[in-house]
């Protein structure tokens, strides 16, 4: 190297020592000799540019653009998991080193779903300048035309969303039905002080309670048998006889009922109720106005022809008609299908959510079902007073409608979660964790939070030992 140029020996120490820190250790029994030799030769540079002497160009090329290539696709396979090297190549013009990027695309260990405090406001779907750089564009593209007014903004339902909604009305009381089955053989814990869960026969002892008199239980949990209304958050909203009519005003707050805002979803989107009834056109309305409008005169219109039959409306079996599983097999199956419920009635939600607006308060956890929010003034929340007392409306998500209660996973029934080892545990809705316990596979959709694939410690002290 004495023959080189300073700066090529500047280059070659920075490459020496970036060799040394790429190196792999053992993983999972695997030796990476082969990784380290492939590093060593590989000593990456670029000198196409000024300053660079002949010499010193024809010593660089040294087969490196083969190294270059074995190091691209090189993966080792350890489990389910990859281990992935990808170089970067910058400009040729820049006579950097080449970054080797070391990622792993194992399907396990996602982060939690964040918690919101109750002082935070919930952050919008679509950020606030996205929806009004859309808004301008559609100003500017329907400037000058007129486009007929879709549903169901014309007051009409979509005709091809109607067996959906059925559908999700249906797959809501399975799933109450078979959760009612579940909870006699599946034993669940509620907090008596706050709205926490646990799955399995003993609560976990994590000190995390935040309701009344928390500091002086030093925040442990007073656990009693939870019910269905702890799995199933009961969402509430106002029963709209006409999904366009005006804004329910804080005085008639009392006179309009109110029912699960799933429901009120279904009947808008074609479910008919005889006890909640509602305003079916068969016509358009008529705009006359930026908020006001006109029914179109249907007299003149034929007698509707007979549609064909919708599927029928299943009922709620009452708590004192509620026959547990008698064996295994059948709780495995009954499991099975409550997670097949859960996941018909959250998807076909998420499907009706596209085309029928949801309203959700930004503090708090009211939505409303319909084009825009009522002016109740209720909402309690945060600093509620410089607000009067009205919600924050935005776009409601399919888990503001549908809440999936994450509660612990219990890797095994038979020994309680350790307060040590919480840093080890994973977290599942509590529907998913109930049917898990009860035999049914695992949806794969819910297995990065779960951390199924990390080996628990037996102990604090090996916990202590773990990188």
């Amino acid at each position: 190297y004495c023959h080189l140029p300073p700066c090529c020996l500047l280059r070659i120490t920075v490459a020496i020592a970036a060799q040394n820190f790429f190196l792999i250790s053992r993983q999972k029994g695997m030796a990476c000799g082969s990784l380290n030799s492939q590093l060593g030769t590989a000593v990456l540079w670029q000198t196409k540019g000024k300053g660079s002497s002949p010499t010193c160009s024809k010593f660089l090329k040294w087969n490196s653009l083969q190294s270059l290539s074995s190091l691209k696709t090189l993966r080792l396979d350890s489990g389910q998991g990859a281990l992935r090297l990808q170089v970067k190549v910058p400009s040729q013009n820049l006579g950097q080193l080449h970054a080797v990027v070391v990622r792993c695309d194992h399907p396990q260990n996602a982060d939690f779903p964040r918690y919101y405090s109750k002082k935070e406001k919930k952050p919008f779907p679509v950020p606030i300048v996205e929806l009004r750089r859309a808004a301008r564009e559609r100003f500017k593209n329907r400037k000058g035309q007129r486009r007929p007014i879709p549903p169901p903004k014309n007051g009409m339902v979509v005709k091809s969303l109607i067996p959906v909604a059925y559908r999700v009305l249906n797959a809501r009381i399975v799933l109450i039905n078979n959760l009612k089955k579940l909870l006699k053989v599946v034993p669940v814990q509620g907090c008596k002080w706050c709205n926490e869960i646990h799955v399995g026969p003993v609560g976990h002892p994590f000190k995390s309670c935040k309701g009344p008199r928390a500091s002086i239980r030093r925040g442990l949990h007073e656990w009693i048998d939870a019910v269905i209304e702890d799995i199933l958050v009961p969402i509430e909203a106002y029963h709209l006889y006409d999904r366009l009519q005006r804004r329910i005003t804080h005085q008639e707050r009392f006179s309009i009922p109110r029912i699960p805002a799933i429901v009120e979803l279904c009947i808008q989107a074609g479910v008919d109720l005889p006890e909640y009834p509602t305003k079916r056109r068969r016509k358009p309305i008529i705009w006359i106005g930026r908020s006001e409008f006109v029914d179109a005169d249907e007299s003149e219109l034929p007698d509707p022809d007979p549609e064909a039959p919708m599927p029928p409306i299943l009922a709620e079996i009452p708590d004192a008609e509620i026959i547990p599983p008698s064996s295994s097999e059948e709780t495995t199956l009954l499991a099975e299908e409550t997670l097949q419920a859960w996941e018909k009635m959250r998807g076909g939600a998420k499907r009706l959510m596209k085309m029928y607006s949801v309203r959700v308060c930004g503090y708090c956890p009211e939505v409303h079902v319909g084009p825009s929010g009522h002016k109740a003034q209720v909402c309690g929340a945060h600093k509620h007073q410089q607000r009067n007392g009205q919600h924050g409306w935005q776009t409601a998500v399919l888990d503001d409608l549908i809440p999936p209660r994450y509660v612990w996973h219990v890797p095994d029934v038979d020994s309680p979660l350790a307060r040590e080892l919480r840093n080890f545990y994973g977290q599942a809705p509590a529907v998913v964790e109930i049917c898990v316990q009860a035999g049914a596979a695992v949806p794969e959709q819910y297995k990065p939070t779960m951390r199924l694939d990390i080996g628990i410690p037996s102990d604090a002290k090996e916990a202590e030992m773990v990188v």
